[in-house]
């Protein structure tokens, strides 16, 4: 395989191209390492994989995008992962958040179809098209909150309602992606992840919660929980997420087109401080202190993907438990202190 990888130092793309390479295929990343880490997560690439192909390039300038597509082709599967990640971020500067997240994805999307490229196009949306989901019924209870009926979790038909402009500049691109299947025959797949963790994610507060919460109880920092920790989340380790990637991308004759959910779904679902804080504490042998604070603007009091269309359509289910995978990424951060400045 020869993959191109937009975004490919930032967290799952950094772990993609690193399993890529360790199976001998070819991997060209394309980031103009704007976001915290990428840098850091490129040296270390580069001292695995010393002949890596790198384009610095950002996503939002078309030509330059198109030239770096122009300079590697062919490939046979593109993974486009370059994007603003954050609500809070989209809410203090729209504009950029759009001309990332729509407009970049819609410059990816052109420059394949005017180069005449015909990979396999897997993009990660994010669960937050859904908006703050709360026409649903929610019960809570001692350590989490459930849905009244959903008891496989939110599935793909569900009402689109983005809520903030993240939600919109993804929700837009994740249509695009789809249309551009039915209207120019790329091979087109998109991914509405949920909570995605593990080893070379630099989380903030604001975004990838379980992550930041492991490098700042590690690093003795504050934390934050906004509303009562009782939220769920269905939380998915990066090792799973590229199985189930790779496995869509095997069986593209029955995955173009589609959109799936993938998260840990209900087997894999936390509540983000009451059922992980414990599980978090007990791994570094210490009692972690937080701060509680208001509920943030949209938040979901609960999240939890139904996953069942890819375990249809592409045999794919998540295997390593939330326990299995913190206890992992608690070591690397561990291990890798002097990256947290």
């Amino acid at each position: 395989m020869k993959a191109l990888i937009t975004g490919g130092a930032g967290f799952i793309g950094i772990n993609t191209a690193d399993y890529l390479l360790r199976e001998g295929h070819e991997v060209v990343i394309v980031d103009n390492l704007s976001r915290h880490g990428s840098e850091a997560n490129l040296i270390w690439l580069r001292e695995r994989y010393p002949d890596v192909l790198f384009e610095r390039q950002d996503i939002r300038e078309f030509e330059g995008l198109k030239a770096a597509f122009a300079k590697h082709q062919p490939y046979d599967t593109l993974f486009h992962f370059a994007a603003q990640v954050a609500v809070t971020t989209s809410v203090e500067s729209p504009r950029m958040d759009f001309e990332t997240n729509a407009l970049g994805t819609l410059n990816v999307l052109e420059a394949v179809r005017e180069l005449g490229l015909d990979p396999v196009l897997l993009y990660t949306s994010t669960n937050k098209v859904y908006g703050a989901l709360s026409e649903l019924g929610v019960i809570e209870e001692e350590n989490r909150y459930r849905y009244t009926d959903l008891d496989q979790g939110i599935p793909e038909g569900t009402t689109l309602d983005f809520y903030s402009p993240y939600g919109c500049s993804k929700g837009a691109a994740d249509q695009y992606v789809r249309d551009y299947h039915r209207m120019y025959g790329l091979r087109t797949i998109v991914f509405r992840n949920s909570c995605i963790y593990g080893p070379r994610q630099f989380g903030i507060e604001d975004q990838g919660w379980l992550a930041w919460f492991v490098i700042a109880a590690v690093l003795q920092r504050p934390i934050t929980i906004y509303g009562d920790g009782k939220q769920v989340r269905d939380v998915l380790y990066i090792d799973d997420l590229i199985d189930a990637m790779l496995a869509a991308v095997e069986r593209s004759n029955d995955t173009q087109g589609e959109i799936y959910n993938i998260g840990g779904g209900r087997q894999f679902s936390l509540s983000v401080w009451r059922e992980f804080g414990p599980m978090l504490s007990e791994l570094l042998g210490q009692e972690i202190k937080v701060d509680y604070g208001a509920w943030r603007p949209g938040d979901q009091k609960i999240y939890v993907s139904d996953i069942s269309k890819a375990y249809r359509d592409f045999g794919w289910e998540p295997s390593i438990t939330p326990e299995e995978g913190v206890e992992r990424l608690v070591r690397w951060v561990q291990e890798n202190r002097e990256l947290f400045p």
